[in-house]
Parts: structure tokens; sequence; C-alpha cells
């Protein structure tokens, strides 16, 4: 271009750039054009006439960009970063005269090699760029990189129009939220989805979902990840690294998630599906793995973040070894500030680029340690996120505990933006709902927003209530098997959690015993009711509404096969199953008293009540298994809003008692979990039998 023309404001990318800057060549490294580049705009960047590239290393000697035509293992172009390109620890450059769409590129980065320091540098080594908004070199899901491939970059055409449309803002109180994985939830055949294990593939079923009702999903891993990298064969059956908690590039979508390529606009099929849900109300969350990454320990993959500055983005110890926080070899270094500007980078990439509405941190509590791998009272990271003004809208969601054994739940360092995946809500409610005795009293309080552990006034919304998840047993295989069954990951069954809190009813996976069976619905529905009726942000796992089995593997992270994906044949075979979760959804927003404390009380009645068998219970024993618990309300211009929820966790029918309503009301039965088919029908006076292991909600009238 010619170098009188000014730049736009606004480039296509959607980067900032100054009004008057004219972009004249300086110089000219092996044949190209090349000027000092945007020091503050890390990442390849198109720019009008040229390509922007920036990158930095604390501890690098020289830096080279490598360019390459696609797909082909070794650079066509080699250019070295002028030590005039340099300013501080930043390398920029600006290449003239470059198609974006003929070429991708990776860096090579020289510096000292001293292991013991931490300082691995090797400049024989091609590294993918810690901003790569796309990723090459393994794109087709299963498929192994081609010998003498790596890692390299393409840049991103960002061009995608979002036209008006307008952000759900959802309140925290009214979210359901639904977990999936991406490629399980349609590659089955029995999805009849036209793009199955895709983005596409699950737009197709956003209907399916609007009719259950949910109105928040929240995606496993979608960032680049490579599941060749812990690839084995077991049994003649290939094992992968199915999940995706090892990220590869924190900016970059997972190419093997999309239906067709995306050359150079690698991200737009995400978008459309993000687009579709937002249309629909449907909030989209990203599960973030910001603990470790895919380059794991001393034995692992060097590919990026080592080769740039690998004392600065790792934990080591102080001989150089990596620390293991996380379970996966290595543990990111969030709380140096060269991390924490990456990660927030990041976070506002993905709401400005893909309007991604919150974000569930997996490990969460490696986010607030030191550089020396101690917990912080105030981590200055997770202080960041509670107040940058980009993520003022977004939905923070911490898993509170990580693999070193720090358990933060109730105790997050919150400034009352986060919320917390409530691991003590699964594991008392687990205990409670199959009969242990000495639950009552701590069911009684996880139905009523756990209290004791979370400040009602300053974070009334602070506990994601959930049974089942990802990492463990679906609801179906909760009352299906008392002990895992993952003989199939091949480590003998020494992985996957042993303390499940499950109960098989009376016998060890499937049966044809109709008692049985019956039992087994009863308590997913009494599971699926109870989370439906607890003060919280409810969540559960994509196929427990039709029950969804996993056959007894309650670690199925490398099982790209029918135990992960869902089997859409049990919707039709369970559809009495599908219609209760769709009734309590319903029946969960409905009753608003369910959610939140909206006037605190009414009637005479307190907002929040403990009851037994007879009414005005306050605590319960030891030997106790029912739980009756009254939530009261009034609105204006609705009146008041009286819900009673009974649960007996018993093995034999008890007799209860309602408490009494003033004289121009009276009780109505709304959900009954002995009988699969719900319908409200009003109650005779205040005295009522429920069933063995069932739960009753009756409502004011």
């Amino acid at each position: 271009m010619s170098g009188k023309q000014p730049l736009r404001a606004r480039v296509e990318t959607g980067v900032v750039l100054p009004r008057a800057i004219h972009l004249i060549p300086m110089d000219t490294i092996n044949g190209f054009d090349v000027r000092p580049g945007f020091y503050e705009t890390n990442g390849a960047t198109a720019i009008p006439g040229g390509v922007n590239f920036t990158v930095h290393s604390h501890g690098a000697t020289g830096v080279e960009l490598l360019l390459f035509r696609r797909e082909e293992a070794e650079p066509f172009a080699v250019l070295p970063f002028p030590e005039h390109y340099r300013i501080g620890n930043v390398y920029s450059m600006i290449v003239f005269k470059l198609n974006i769409e003929e070429f991708e590129y990776a860096y090579r980065v020289d510096g000292p090699y001293q292991p013991e320091t931490g300082l691995v540098f090797d400049k024989s080594r091609y590294l993918l760029d810690p901003y790569a908004k796309a990723v090459t070199g393994q794109s087709a899901w299963g498929k192994t990189t081609p010998h003498g491939q790596h890692y390299k970059a393409r840049v991103v055409k960002d061009d995608f129009d979002w036209g008006k449309l307008d952000q759900p803002l959802i309140p925290t109180e009214d979210l359901i939220i639904y977990e999936l994985h991406v490629r399980g939830f349609t590659k089955d055949a029995s999805s009849g989805v036209a793009y199955p294990g895709t983005f596409a593939g699950l737009m197709e079923k956003l209907d399916y979902l609007q009719e259950l009702g949910v109105n928040a999903l929240e995606l496993m891993p979608i960032f680049e990840f490579d599941e060749m990298l812990d690839y084995r064969e077991v049994n003649g059956r290939a094992l992968y690294n199915y999940w995706g908690y090892s990220t590869v590039s924190f900016f970059a979508p997972n190419t093997s998630y999309t239906a067709s390529t995306e050359y150079n606009r690698e991200g737009n099929e995400l978008k459309n599906l993000i687009r579709a849900c937002k249309r629909r109300g449907i909030e989209v969350y990203l599960d973030v793995v910001f603990n470790h990454t895919a380059e794991g320990n001393e034995m692992g993959p060097f590919f990026s973040f080592k080769g740039f500055d690998n004392n600065i983005y790792y934990l080591l110890t102080p001989e150089g070894y990596y620390y293991n926080f996380s379970g996966c070899g290595n543990t990111l270094n969030c709380n140096h500030p060269i991390v924490h500007q990456m990660i927030m980078d990041c976070l506002r990439y993905w709401v400005t680029t893909y309007r991604v509405d919150g974000f569930r941190f997996d490990l969460a509590s490696i986010l607030g340690r030191d550089e020396h791998g101690a917990p912080m009272v105030s981590p200055p990271l997770l202080q960041a996120m509670a107040f940058d003004p980009i993520l003022g809208d977004v939905k923070l969601i911490a898993e509170a505990w990580d693999a070193g054994g720090l358990y933060q739940v109730g105790t997050f360092p919150a400034w009352n933006r986060w919320a917390e995946w409530n691991g003590r809500y699964r594991d008392d409610m687990r205990r409670y709902l199959k009969g242990d005795g000495g639950m009552a009293q701590a069911a009684a309080l996880r139905l009523t927003g756990s209290r004791d552990i979370y400040d009602a006034a300053a974070r009334g919304n602070a506990s994601v209530n959930f049974l089942t998840c990802h990492d463990g047993f679906t609801l179906h295989d909760l009352y299906a098997y008392n002990r895992k069954h993952n003989e199939a990951n091949g480590w003998n069954n020494t992985d996957g959690a042993n303390d499940n809190n499950s109960w098989n009813c009376g016998a060890e996976g499937e049966t044809d015993d109709p008692q049985i069976n019956a039992l087994r619905g009863r308590m997913v529905r009494n599971a699926f009711a109870l989370l439906m009726c607890s003060r919280g942000i409810p969540m559960f796992l994509a196929g427990d509404e039709f029950g969804n089995t996993q056959f007894g593997n309650n670690n199925a992270y490398c099982q790209d096969n029918i135990t992960s994906w869902l089997d859409w044949s049990l919707l039709e075979q369970n559809r009495d199953l599908f219609q209760f979760f769709q009734y309590m959804i319903r029946f969960r927003k409905d009753h608003r008293v369910l959610r939140r404390d909206i006037s605190g009380g009414a009637c005479g009645f307190p907002d929040v009540s403990f009851h037994g068998t007879a009414p005005w219970q306050e605590s319960f024993g030891p030997q106790d298994r029912y739980v009756g618990v009254m939530f009261a309300g009034a609105e204006r211009n609705v009146g008041p809003q009286i819900v009673y929820v009974a649960s007996n966790a018993y093995w034999e029918e008890l007799s209860a008692a309602l408490p009494q309503l003033p004289a121009s009301m009276h009780w109505e039965l709304a959900v009954d979990t002995w009988d699969a088919q719900q319908h409200a029908r009003p109650v005779d006076g205040n005295c009522f039998a429920i069933g063995p292991r069932s739960v009753k909600v009756f409502v004011a009238k």
C-alpha cells in the first residue's frame, strides 16, 4: 500500500489503532518489507496492507517469525526480529503484503538453557503463539499429527455480524444450567442430527433444549486441545483426551468441533451457535482450564509456553521441576503479572468476540495460589475478574478446590461476584437421598441455600447446586451402581472417585426386575425434584433427563464412544422421565419463592422454616430421615407464595402433617414422585401419608 494512506480507526479484526499512522516499510528482511509494529496488540492481527505480529518473552535473547504454506511442515520464510524492533520484552513487527489465507505461522525463541533455574529455551523448536486465535496441526478429530508437523497458528478474519442481538442477562436466581460435552451431545447416530459431534450439531438440538426448559448451557472445554496427546489403546479400543481438560491454546476454539473447515474464519460456527442460543433466551458459559496446560511436566510436550518463558508461565520448585496442584503435570503461575494479564486478555476476548455469558473455572483454587504455590487471602487475579468492566455482566463460577488439597467451598475469595460449584450440596444430598442416617439436618440446610456455608444476605446465590456433572456418575448410574466400573479406562479400575455415595437399589447394573427399576426411577425423580426445589443455582448433566448411562464409569474422560455419547433412543424409552424434568423445571420457574427470599415471609410464616413429620421442627436428629422445608413470601400483584417440600428418605411409609394455613387458604399437592405423571390436586386437611423413598411438594392456594 502507499506510504501516504492512513489507517482507519477500526480495522476488520476489531482492534482499535491510531488514526494517523502511515504504514511506511522501514526495513527489508529476507525479501519482506517490514516495520516496527503495534506493541500493545498481542498475537497476529490483520491490518490494511499486511499483518502485525507481536510476542513477548522476559528471558529470550532473540525471536524469529516463521511463515509456512498451509499444512506444510517447514517454513518458506524466516524473519528474525531486529533488535531495534524490541521494546522492553516485547517484539513487534508488521510484515507487508501478506495474504492471511496463504500462510500459517509459528516462532522460534532463543535464550539460555538452565533447567535448574527453569530456563529451557531451545531455538530448534517451533512454538505456537500464546495469543493464537486459531490453531492448525491437529484439526481432524482422532487423527494423529503427520510426522514432522506441529502446532501453527492462523490469522483470523473477524467479520462476524452479531446484528442488534441483546444479551439475555438472566438473573442468577433464575438460572437452570445444563452441562454438556459438545462432541458427545450429538455424536451418536441416535441424535439424528446432520452434523454429529459439532457446534452445528448442537445448534440442531436447541429447540429440544428450549422445550426442556433450561436457560444456560455450560460447555465442557472448547478451547483448542489435542485429544491425541494421551492417545492409548486398551483391549483394542482407542482412548483419547476426550473431555479436553488440557488446553493447547486459550484464545482459539477447537477446530475439530466444527462441521466444516473454517480457514481464517475459525470460530464462526461457534458464534452462530451462541447467537442462536441468545435468540432463544439461553446463555452460554464456557468451562475454562487456566490451572494447567497440555505441556505437562518435564516429560511432557514442548510447544508454546515452555519455550517463551517456562519459569514465568509455570509454578516451579526451587530445583526447576513442575508443581502439580492440577493433577495433570504442571500448574499455571496464575498470579504472576504476565500470566494474570494473559488470562484477563483471554476472558475479555471471549466476551467481546464471542459474546460468552459466563465462565466455569476448572480447579479454580489454583487461580488463588501465589508464585510459590501458597493460597492467597486476596488473589489479585480473582479480584481483577470480579471488578473488570468488560466482565461486569458475566457469570463467574468457581470449582472451589484443586488437586493439591485446597478445598474452598464457602470460603472462595468472591467479592460477592463469584458463585461456586457446591460440592457439599452434592455429597450431603446424595447421602441423604440414599437413606444414610444423620443427614437430615444437612439436607435441610442444602435445600435452603446452604446458609451455614454462604452469607444469605451477601451471597444468596453463590451456591451452584448439583448432584451430577461430567465428573462422576450420571443420575441414572447413581442409582444403578454401588461402585465405579472404570475397567475400560485401562487403569485396573484405580482411577475415578471412590466416594460416590451411590446406591444400586438392589442389583448392580442393568436389571429386568420391575420393582428395582421402579425404585430407581423414583430415586431419580426424588433427586431432581429436590434439586429444582433448592435455593441456589441448579445444574444438571446432559442426558440425565432421559436416563442416559455411562455403564457405571465415573471417570469417562477418555471414552470417545457410546460410554460418553448420549444415547438419544432413551428419550422415547424414558419419555415419562423427560416430562417429569420438564414439569419440575416449569414448577421452579412458576414459583419464585423457591429461588429467592422475595419478602421475608408471608401469612405470618418466615421466609424459610424446617419441619419434621410434625410441623415446626427446628432441627433434626441422627435417626431422622424425613425433612420438611417450607418457603414463604409475597409479591406485589401476585400475593403470597407458600411451598412446602416433603422428602422421605426412609424405607417405609410415614404419616406427616402440614403447617396450618390461614382460613382462606388450602394446601394443594403439586408433586409426588411416587407417580411419574404429575397433576395438581387439592389436599383434604393437613395430614398426609408419604411413601417410602419419595418426595411430595405442596403449594398453598
